[in-house]
C-alpha cells in the first residue's frame, strides 16, 4: 500500500516516519519546495527524539516531494499539516483549506482521504469529497514522545460519515495492533478537544493544590503518591505543578470549547477561569524575580523550550518572562533550541559558565535528565546565588546551599 502525508510540519514527518517503520511505502508532500530539498537532505527542523533515527533508517521507502501529481498514485492520503494559532488560541485553518482543496484535485478516485489535523466540530463535513472514502483520525502526539506514541498508540479515533471504515483504510490501522474506535465525524472531533479539556483542568486543579500547599506547612510533592494510588485517578495524571499551559495544542482546543459554549454562561466561566489560571501560573517565575532583581543583577536562564525534548517555544513561559524582565544582564542556554534563531537575547552554549557568572538562576523548561544539570552546579558556590527552580529540578540537591531556593508546592519565603 502506498501512503502519502500532505503537509511536512511535526505531526505529518512523525506519522510518516512510524509508516515507514512498519514498512509501508511513504511519500512526504508540501508546498514548501526548500523544506522538501530540506528533508530529502534529512534535516528536520523538528528536535524530535528518535525521528531523524527512523527517517535516515527507512530512507529508500521514503519519497519526498513538492510536485503534487505523484498523490494520484498513492490509495491512503493523510492531510498532516499542524494548525497555527493566533495568540488567544484560535485556530487559523486557512492553509489547512489550502492544502486539502489541491489534494483533492490529484487524488484518484480509489483512494481513501483522512484528515490528521486539529480542526473544530463541524469542520470535516464541510469538505465537498466523497463521504464513504473521507475520515477523522484523532492525533495524540506528545512533543518529546511523538513517535513512540505513532507507533504505538494507545487506541486510534477514527470519525467516519456512516461510522464505518472503508476495507483499505481498516487494514492499515490493523497493523497498529490496538484498539479501533470509530464514531462520527462531529463526535471525533470533539474526542480531540475533550482530551485537552481533561488535561488541562487537571493541569489547573494540581497548580491550584500547588498553591494551596504554598500558604501552609504541606509540601505537594509530599502528596502526590498518595493521589497516584487513588485508581479513580492514577499514576499517570498530571499531578506535577507547573508553569501553566503552552506549547498551543490546549490552548487552542480550549478557544474552540469557549467558542461552541458561547451562550452556555456557566461553561464559559469554566473555562475563562481555566484560561485565567493558565496565565496567573505562567507568571509565577516573574511574580519572584519581580521582587528579588535589581538594576545590577545578573541573571541567568536555563531553558527556553516549552518542554522537554522539544525545539518547540510556542507559548514558552521563558520567552514571557525574558520580554518582563528590566535587566539587560541576561543569559539563556538551552541545549536543543538553536542558538542562531534570532531572539533578540544572549545565549550561550556553556551552561556551567551561565551558573557561574549569575546573581539569580532560573530553571525553566522541565527537564527529566538532571545528570548533566546536577554536574553543572557541583562544586559551584552558590551560597550568595537565588535559584528559582519551579519543576524542583534541583530539589534534594542544592536547595539548602543556595542563598534562596524557590519551587512551586511549598511555602517560600519571599
Amino acid at each position: 500500500m502506498k501512503i502519502g502525508f500532505i503537509g511536512m510540519t511535526h505531526l505529518g514527518l512523525c506519522q510518516l516516519a512510524a509508516c515507514a517503520e512498519k514498512r509501508f511505502q511513504v511519500y512526504g508532500f508540501d508546498l514548501d519546495k526548500e523544506k522538501i530539498i530540506s528533508l530529502k537532505n534529512l534535516k528536520t527542523y523538528y528536535d524530535e527524539p528518535n525521528l531523524k533515527r527512523l527517517l535516515k533508517k527507512n530512507y529508500k521507502q521514503i519519497k519526498f516531494s513538492s510536485n503534487f501529481k505523484d498523490i494520484k498514485k498513492l490509495e491512503l492520503v493523510f492531510i498532516s499539516l499542524d494548525i497555527k494559532t493566533k495568540k488567544n488560541g484560535q485556530s487559523d485553518t486557512k492553509d489547512l483549506l489550502k492544502l486539502i482543496n489541491k489534494t483533492k484535485k490529484f487524488v484518484n478516485s480509489k483512494a481513501v482521504l483522512v484528515v490528521l489535523s486539529q480542526v473544530k466540530p463541524g469542520f470535516i463535513r464541510t469538505i465537498n469529497f466523497d463521504k464513504a472514502r473521507l475520515f477523522y483520525q484523532v492525533e495524540t502526539l506528545i512533543f518529546g514522545q511523538a513517535i513512540s506514541r505513532a507507533l504505538k498508540p494507545e487506541r486510534i479515533i477514527i470519525g467516519s460519515s456512516l461510522n464505518k471504515i472503508n476495507k483499505k483504510y481498516n487494514s492499515f490501522l490493523k497493523s497498529f495492533n490496538c484498539p479501533i474506535i470509530k464514531m462520527n465525524y462531529e463526535s471525533a472531533e470533539l474526542t480531540k478537544i475533550s482530551i485537552n479539556i481533561f488535561l488541562a483542568t487537571t493541569v489547573t486543579t494540581t497548580n491550584m493544590l500547588a498553591r494551596a500547599s504554598e500558604k501552609t506547612n504541606a509540601d505537594w510533592r509530599q502528596i502526590i503518591p498518595a493521589i497516584q494510588l487513588d485508581k479513580r485517578i492514577g499514576k499517570f495524571a498530571y499531578l506535577k505543578p507547573g508553569l501553566g499551559l503552552s506549547g498551543g495544542n490546549i490552548e487552542r482546543d480550549l478557544f474552540s470549547i469557549k467558542t461552541l459554549m458561547k451562550n452556555d454562561y456557566q461553561g464559559k466561566k469554566f473555562l475563562s477561569s481555566i484560561i485565567d489560571n493558565s496565565k496567573y501560573m505562567n507568571k509565577w517565575v516573574q511574580r519572584i524575580v519581580k521582587k528579588k532583581i535589581n538594576k545590577k543583577s545578573k541573571i541567568g536562564i536555563l531553558g527556553i523550550a516549552y518542554k522537554d525534548k522539544t525545539n518547540s517555544i510556542k507559548n514558552s513561559p521563558a520567552l514571557e518572562l525574558i520580554k518582563k524582565i528590566p535587566s539587560k544582564n541576561v543569559l539563556i542556554y538551552d541545549p536543543i533550541v538553536q542558538k542562531e534563531a534570532n531572539f533578540g537575547f544572549n545565549q550561550v552554549n556553556d551552561s556551567k559558565k551561565l551558573i557561574l557568572v549569575s546573581d539569580i538562576i532560573i530553571l525553566m523548561t522541565d527537564w527529566k535528565n538532571l545528570k548533566k544539570l546536577k554536574k553543572d552546579f557541583k562544586n559551584i558556590n552558590l551560597s550568595k546565588k537565588i535559584i528559582i527552580d519551579p519543576h524542583g529540578l534541583l530539589r534534594y540537591s542544592f536547595e539548602n546551599k543556595c542563598k534562596k531556593y524557590f519551587t512551586l508546592g511549598r511555602k517560600n519565603e519571599i
